[in-house]
């Protein structure tokens, strides 16, 4: 009786065994079974124009009806997206989630638009929407909904900018430095630049680039080496810096009811109790390896500011204390104590004028 009972057993369990077997097969998904999803928002022709002003504002909601398999299981939808017209050659996988909608703000989609699709701001690109979907670890093909076309309008708070290429630097575009606008759509240009004859000032391309071929603009004279401060596009002159050699403070506009340049020459020194003196000020040394001035001497832990062309008219101060100059600022420079300083004014970047004491 016994040994009836184990080969019962026994039985029971090559039965288990081989229908565990069979149910792996029948359940085996098969992608010829399923269906793709469907995305019902945002529909095809649809335009998206990012609002700057609200950059945590919902931008577009993606909707769309689950991809179907031919057993329930849970899937992983990721939204696609692709320059319209390309076939999604090179698809970029924006989000996965197992849920059949996304929210994206203004500031999210517009990170995607410019800082990974490449659009240029504030112009409109049609881009191709799809949904990818997949079952995970269980080894089924992923399917592509049918994809829809909506036209993105990006933005970008990057201040725009113009480079000055010239003598001083071999007549290069892509290593000119930079004149800054105070705001994107702004074309107030400022900066800092070492000048030792003549020039120009260049726009970047769609890529950022100074090249030749961009617009550009010289001196509206139309004669080398004049200096009219008008601006003019087509049968420019060269510009030749109005005092000779030197580090130029200069301002572009370059819009067309404008169109007007100047070029100012500053040389730059430290002044104030901490160097002994309210009157007279210690001369820095423009290093063009660095393109900072510089000076090392002895402070007292008193106050100093910098000032140009040995006079009041164009001097810096720091409001908060951060390193950060503002012109024309009342507020003077702690020397934190006394002792010997190496002091660095760095004008290099337009618009973000800093300073730095280090103690020797």
């Amino acid at each position: 009786m016994k040994n009836l009972k184990i080969l019962f057993i026994a039985a029971i369990s090559l039965i288990s065994f081989n229908s565990c077997d069979e149910d792996d097969t029948i359940f085996e998904i098969q992608s010829s079974e399923s269906t793709a999803a469907i995305i019902n928002l945002p529909t095809s022709g649809t335009s998206l124009v990012l609002d700057i002003a609200n950059p945590t504002n919902t931008a577009t909601t993606i909707v769309w009806e689950d991809a179907t398999y031919n057993v329930p299981t849970v899937i992983d939808n990721t939204i696609q997206l692709a320059i319209a017209g390309t076939n999604f050659e090179t698809p970029f996988d924006a989000a996965t989630t197992a849920n059949n909608y996304l929210v994206w703000t203004n500031e999210e989609l517009n990170g995607i638009a410019v800082g990974t699709l490449g659009l240029t701001p504030f112009t409109s690109t049609d881009v191709d929407m799809r949904i990818k979907s997949s079952i995970g670890d269980n080894g089924s093909e992923a399917i592509y909904s049918e994809m829809v076309t909506v036209s993105i309008t990006p933005y970008t708070t990057e201040a725009p900018r113009i480079g000055v290429p010239g003598n001083h630097q071999g007549w290069d575009p892509a290593s000119a430095p930079s004149l800054f606008a105070s705001a994107y759509g702004e074309t107030d240009f400022e900066g800092y630049v070492w000048l030792d004859g003549q020039h120009k000032f260049i726009a970047t391309n769609d890529e950022g680039i100074y090249d030749w071929g961009n617009t550009d603009w010289g001196d509206a004279s139309g004669i080398d080496g004049s200096y009219t401060e008008v601006l003019i596009e087509d049968g420019e002159g060269n510009i030749d810096p109005p005092n000779g050699a030197g580090y130029y403070f200069i301002q572009a506009n370059t819009d067309a009811d404008v169109l007007e340049y100047s070029e100012t020459l500053h040389n730059w020194g430290v002044i104030g109790s901490a160097t002994g003196s309210w009157d007279n000020d210690t001369d820095m040394t423009y290093d063009s390896a660095t393109s900072t001035w510089t000076l090392t001497m002895d402070l007292t832990a008193e106050e100093i500011k910098f000032r140009s062309n040995d006079g009041w008219d164009w001097n810096y101060g720091d409001d908060e204390g951060d390193g950060i100059l503002e012109f024309n600022s009342g507020t003077n420079v702690p020397v934190p104590s006394a002792g010997n300083y190496t002091i660095v004014l760095d004008l290099s970047t337009p618009r973000n004028y800093t300073y730095s004491l280090t103690l020797n």
